[in-house]
């Protein structure tokens, strides 16, 4: 079909931006082909740069159109498709700004706890940087719970708003953070969702191994589990 939904993505075990959309559409019902294109060491920007105008995932290709950064790929399913948003202005409009806030920050959070979706590792520490913005998500998540009602972050169902959020889960799970238990509930119902559990799966059969996002995560603390098939046991 000319105008289906194709979705270019990464590794699954390593790559927050490409879940986003992914598991939008995926528990949404939305259609769509996926086509991954794992890392290789270095750069990918050259070959990304085929189906991505900047170079990176996710990319989403709609006939013609190219839509590329998961922000405006969450806003252009938006304009064909019921569900992304909440239709309640006001969740609607807080729903806007969590995901926003996430995009653009939890600079802490993105680089000493890399998404990891097989690993388990202690901490070694948290630092004052990773505190703030854990209680940052801690107050986040508990605001949206309680002024919507739950059990999802802005209402009754999975939008975007916890789309761009679940990398954050995949996060929690791999580094054990500390949370407050209607956070850690949050969590755990994203983490139960069928779309979820078929992201996680996929991860942990994926053949490749980048070795940049590996000692990437290695780095945070003491791996105390590789859930991978082919993992070395130790």
């Amino acid at each position: 079909m000319e105008n289906r939904y194709v979705l270019h993505i990464a590794n699954k075990t390593y790559s927050s931006w490409s879940l986003r959309p992914w598991a939008l559409m995926r528990t949404l019902g939305i259609p769509f082909e996926e086509r991954l294109s794992p890392f290789a060491p270095g750069s990918n920007w050259n070959a990304f740069r085929a189906f991505s105008p900047s170079g990176r995932v996710p990319c989403l290709h709609h006939g013609a159109q190219v839509v590329w950064d998961s922000l405006a790929i969450a806003e252009y399913l938006a304009e064909r498709h019921a569900g992304v948003w909440p239709e309640d202005a006001k969740a609607r409009a807080w729903a806007r700004c969590a995901a926003a806030e996430m995009h653009s920050g939890f600079g802490a959070l993105r680089e000493q706890c890399s998404m990891h979706v097989a690993l388990r590792i202690r901490m070694r520490a948290i630092g004052p940087a990773l505190r703030k913005d854990l209680d940052r998500l801690d107050e986040l998540w508990r605001e949206g719970l309680e002024r919507f009602g739950g059990p999802f972050l802005a209402g009754g169902q999975f939008g975007a708003v916890d789309a761009f959020f679940a990398p954050v889960a995949f996060r929690v799970q791999a580094y054990d953070l500390p949370l407050s238990a209607a956070a850690r509930g949050w969590v755990d119902r994203v983490l139960a969702l069928p779309a979820l559990r078929e992201w996680e799966a996929a991860a942990l059969a994926e053949p490749w191994r980048d070795e940049d996002h590996e000692r990437e995560a290695l780095a945070a603390g003491t791996l105390i589990e590789d859930r991978r098939p082919s993992a070395t046991p130790r």
